[in-house]
């Protein structure tokens, strides 16, 4: 296993109820408290805030392509200021990519995935997303 590297970005104890209360537009809050509400129910784990923007759900050690070991979330989101990011962390590449061809409108830039709102994806295959993402399938 390749040694734990430094991140900036790790869990703390910021609430995350104050964190999503500070979100804007409204329809961007109500959005991330069903992410909560998905993403705790799939992992049984209560929501943790990671730096200042990102909430995250389980722990994992992630190592990226260039070999540098990480702790992260297994999966999360940030209330962003154009869209919702979404953290998928554990799925498998083939998996995710048949999913997102179900998943509707979204935007993809390495491991994110990007909605505006909820209301532009499939809420079953979200759920699917975020299941494999614990699963590590």
């Amino acid at each position: 296993m390749a040694k734990l590297a430094k991140f900036k970005t790790t869990e703390n104890e910021t609430s995350v109820e104050a964190f999503i209360a500070g979100v804007l537009p409204e329809q961007k809050r109500e959005d991330s408290q069903v992410l909560i509400e998905m993403m705790g129910k799939a992992t049984k784990e209560k929501p943790k805030m990671w730096g200042s923007s990102l909430i995250g759900f389980g722990k994992l050690i992630y190592t990226s392509p260039s070999g540098r070991a990480v702790e992260w979330f297994k999966v999360g989101f940030s209330p962003r200021k154009a869209n919702l990011s979404l953290y998928f962390m554990g799925i498998d590449a083939k998996v995710r990519e048949s999913l997102l061809l179900k998943l509707g409108k979204h935007k993809t830039d390495g491991g994110c995935v990007y909605i505006n709102k909820l209301a532009d994806v499939d809420i079953e295959v979200l759920k699917e997303l975020i299941d494999a993402g614990i699963a590590g399938k």
